[in-house]
């Protein structure tokens, strides 16, 4: 069994051009830096990508998922 690394992620949401533009809003952090173990990256994005909020949900194409290693 892989020993479990250490990953910190974070989630954002960025709005489209015509939201920046019309609404004047802003991206912002939805899910504020977390740390977490997981085996490998592809593990821990799956796991960080499953925190994204359920409001969120159906503007997935507008959200970023910032992960790193230590």
């Amino acid at each position: 069994m892989e020993k479990a690394k250490l990953f910190q992620y974070a989630i954002l949401w960025h709005p489209t051009n015509k939201q920046a533009k019309d609404e004047d809003q802003k991206s912002k952090v939805i899910v504020e830096p977390t740390t977490m173990l997981s085996s490998n990256q592809e593990s821990a994005a799956m796991r960080a990508a499953m925190q994204i909020p359920a409001e969120y949900k159906t503007e997935v194409d507008q959200i970023e998922v910032v992960l790193r290693p230590f």
